[in-house]
């Protein structure tokens, strides 16, 4: 703010700038009281009510879509809300519970699994040792009869012959 010499105002622009705005309030009050004595302001202050209203009653039709979505089960399992539900979390440790006990029944389904597989191959390999064993021993029986000894012995130079002595059984 500058001021001269020859004309020294007393009033700062601060104060200038409240008594304009206060004088501007001043005008739209006495403008606004003339519009309600004449009438004018009821069909205004009608509209806005109206509008009011209308806006108030969408507002209300939102919050009860916005309810009635919010209060679907199936929904809320969706979304995951029903964690957020106020009775949801007194029960938070039994869905952490549950939630453990799927992951442990998860773990012993594929253990069991594995060792089902593991069962099979080693049954699987059983089975093959026990042809293999029929076979040696077909094979074992084929070298070792009557016929194939003798034959062996007679190769060999060695004679056969039947024991002297009768065969007894041994007791355990």
């Amino acid at each position: 703010m500058k001021y001269n010499d020859h004309e020294f105002d007393p009033v700062s622009d601060e104060e200038l700038a409240a008594r304009r705005q206060e004088e501007e309030l001043s005008r739209r009050i006495r403008r606004e009281v003339l519009r309600v004595q004449s009438g004018e302001a009821e069909d205004d202050i009608r509209a806005d009510r109206e509008q009011e209203e209308a806006e108030r009653e969408v507002r209300e039709e939102a919050e009860r879509r916005e309810q009635r979505r919010r209060s679907n089960l199936f929904w809320q399992l969706i979304s995951g809300n029903i964690l957020i539900r106020q009775g949801a979390a007194e029960y938070y440790r039994y869905i952490i519970c549950i939630a453990a006990m799927f992951l442990v029944s998860i773990f012993v389904m594929f253990t069991a699994l594995h060792l089902d597989m593991k069962h099979s191959q080693l049954a699987r390999e059983v089975q093959l040792l026990r042809e293999r064993s029929t076979r040696l021993q077909e094979q074992r029986f084929r070298h070792t009869t009557h016929s194939a000894v003798s034959e062996e012995l007679r190769r060999r130079g060695i004679e056969l012959r039947d024991p002297t002595v009768p065969a007894t059984l041994l007791d355990d």
